[in-house]
């Protein structure tokens, strides 16, 4: 009986090491997919690609955007703004107000921006999430990926960049 037991202890152990042998990161992150420091990602409406930073220390996403102007569409507050990527390709997005917040900035005063829910697809992961408005300018990339959209899906390798290519299908309604 205890060479049966020791035999079938053994044998687990040995697929065991197998699977975390032929792939050790699925195996140590429960599914999880690794992401890099730098990705590029699609924003909706839109398709617009995007280098992000991916960055477990923010909440939210962010997004440098310009021209943004406030405007009511059935009484419920909206914004237009002008989103542009490295490459030049620019898009005007209209978006319902999800509400107003106050942001960090280094070494200048808080700013109150607006937050929108914009769709992002990251390799072939696609949600819906808040979007703080801001003006990056002084950053090098033109968005900030936050734990909002991160969370029980990524596992980030600061050490990566570029792990995959957004994939995702158009996700309006036809």
């Amino acid at each position: 009986m205890k060479r049966v037991h020791r035999a079938n202890t053994a044998w687990l152990m040995a697929v065991f090491f197998l699977v975390l042998l032929s792939n050790p990161m699925t195996a140590l992150t429960s599914g999880k997919k690794i992401v890099g420091l730098i990705e590029k990602v699609k924003i909706w409406p839109g398709a617009l690609e995007i280098l992000a930073k991916v960055d477990t220390g923010a909440t939210h996403s962010s997004l440098d955007v310009s021209h943004i102007v406030e405007f009511e569409r059935n009484n419920v507050k909206w914004v237009r703004f002008d989103v542009r990527n490295r490459k030049g390709q620019e898009r005007t997005i209209e978006k319902e107000v999800f509400r107003k917040t106050r942001i960090k900035r280094h070494k200048e005063k808080p700013a109150s921006v607006y937050v929108v829910k914009l769709g992002v697809c990251l390799g072939d992961y696609y949600r819906e999430v808040e979007v703080n408005l801001s003006d990056r300018t002084g950053f090098n990339y033109r968005m900030l990926i936050g734990r909002s959209f991160i969370n029980d899906v990524f596992i980030v390798d600061p050490s990566l960049r570029f792990t995959s290519r957004p994939s995702c299908e158009d996700p309006r309604p036809e």
